[in-house]
């Protein structure tokens, strides 16, 4: 996966995730640290791709993503972390596809919190 690939790849798996009934959001593994300081009111929002990581495999062709996920309340995480890494691995195959990249794809899915109906993501 190249540089371009990623972030195409990034976007096309946060979209999926996103899709997924249940998912309130991605959680950005490091927006503290990256968001920039504000002297206003206005609540800082990482783009969703800031919830997907993707690597290269280690041990030869093909690539890790992980994603990470707040969901709504009252349902069930397990299945919808399910449904996430089912939906994010379809697409990421079908996007490296498009590209004429026949790679082996593995989806980690880690629920970071599960929001209250009030919460906004």
């Amino acid at each position: 996966m190249t540089v371009t690939r990623t972030t195409t790849l990034l976007g096309v798996a946060a979209e999926a995730a996103l899709a997924v009934p249940g998912v309130a959001g991605l959680h950005p593994r490091l927006a503290a640290a990256t968001a920039p300081t504000r002297t206003d009111t206005t609540p800082y929002r990482a783009s969703p791709e800031a919830g997907i990581r993707a690597d290269r495999a280690p041990d030869g062709p093909g690539g890790n993503i992980e994603v990470r996920c707040v969901l709504a309340e009252g349902r069930r995480a397990l299945d919808i972390a399910r449904n996430v890494h089912d939906r994010v691995g379809a697409a990421a195959i079908s996007h490296l596809a498009a590209l004429g990249v026949a790679e082996r794809v593995t989806v980690e899915v880690t629920v970071t919190r599960i929001a209250a109906r009030h919460d906004a993501a």
